[in-house]
């Protein structure tokens, strides 16, 4: 990684096995979302062929938490796609492993983790105890 004051940049073939990582990350979070929306089409299906309402039919409530929760899953993988996609984007201008933040180096190791991650730990945790 590099900043201006002279720390060594990413390697070309760095950045290409970093790509690589995230382009192979991103297809398994876009398969992950297009079988979570089949699951969901499927249980809105399935509910559609029965009168359900979910306050009183003892296996409405459960019904309700499934769908609620595979909505809840494909949320937070449309969120990490997202994340991948500026993660790419990030490489692109040379600014990846570099917090947004603090504008520190993001050690390698929770790159290596969370190969989307826009903040080193400290910022990251400083960015959680403020919610």
């Amino acid at each position: 990684m590099s900043d201006s004051s002279g720390d060594a940049a990413f390697t070309p073939a760095e950045r290409e096995t970093i790509r690589e990582r995230l382009v192979a990350e991103r297809a398994g979070t876009s398969a992950r979302i297009a079988a979570l929306n089949r699951e969901f089409d499927g249980i809105v299906a399935a509910n559609a062929l029965v009168a359900v309402d979910d306050e009183h039919d003892p296996e409405g409530s459960s019904t309700a938490f499934e769908r609620a929760h595979v909505a809840s899953l494909l949320a937070q993988a449309r969120d990490h796609l997202t994340a991948l996609d500026e993660a790419l984007e990030r490489l692109d201008r040379d600014d990846y492993g570099r917090c947004a933040v603090c504008g520190e180096r993001i050690p390698a190791e929770r790159l290596e983790v969370r190969p989307a991650a826009d903040t080193c730990v400290r910022c990251a945790g400083a960015r959680s105890r403020s919610r």
